[in-house]
């Protein structure tokens, strides 16, 4: 009779604490949660900053890691997105765009001066010293990065990630691109507000 008590205390109290730990793990993931669901509320790429130079529209948007983590992992794991971010939250992710007004080919000669394959080999692989970041505390970080992503005279812009290492996430940034392909100067896109405020 000892022993069945014992078992069965034993026995309850592996039950108090699988429960307990249901309901920590319950908690976490409805907090990861209400956090992705109010960041993809204000808009994923809501931080868009433009600058036009005679007939060339230039944009920068800073995008959440996150949209890139839940765009390739899925909404299914939220923890291991979570995990995936604490792990990355230094780098940032910033998309720029060029588009003519008249929404003619910016790669052709009459734009850049270039061979039209020339210029789309300076987006895919020159185009990564054109632009640095300054930080709020005034350091300047080199983009690590960049992919241009080929639209094929499908859509009327062309557009690049440009990827920066070891930022702070609760640093506001500005972004500085000097121009060496239309030769418009130099231009900078302020990010008032970190991404970290309503990020994991």
């Amino acid at each position: 009779m000892k022993g069945l008590n014992k078992m069965f205390c034993f026995l309850l109290f592996f039950l108090f604490i699988f429960c307990e730990k249901e309901k920590i793990t319950t908690a976490k993931d409805l907090e990861i949660r209400v956090r992705y669901f109010n960041l993809e509320k204000i808009g994923w790429k809501s931080r868009t900053y433009i600058q036009t130079v005679d007939d060339i529209v230039f944009a920068a948007t800073e995008v959440p890691i996150q949209y890139y983590l839940l765009k390739d992992f899925g909404k299914d794991n939220l923890a291991k997105i979570d995990s995936l971010y604490e792990e990355n939250k230094r780098e940032r992710i910033l998309e720029f765009t060029f588009q003519q007004q008249e929404e003619k080919d910016l790669l052709t000669k009459s734009f850049t001066g270039l061979d039209y394959t020339d210029a789309v080999k300076y987006m895919s692989f020159g185009l990564e010293k054109d632009f640095y970041v300054v930080t709020s505390k005034k350091d300047t970080i080199a983009c690590s990065g960049v992919t241009f992503e080929r639209n094929y005279k499908i859509a009327p812009y062309q557009r690049v990630l440009l990827f920066f290492s070891g930022i702070d996430p609760n640093e506001k940034i500005q972004l500085v691109y000097t121009d060496s392909l239309f030769r418009k100067g130099t231009l900078k896109f302020k990010f008032k507000d970190p991404n970290t405020q309503i990020a994991l």
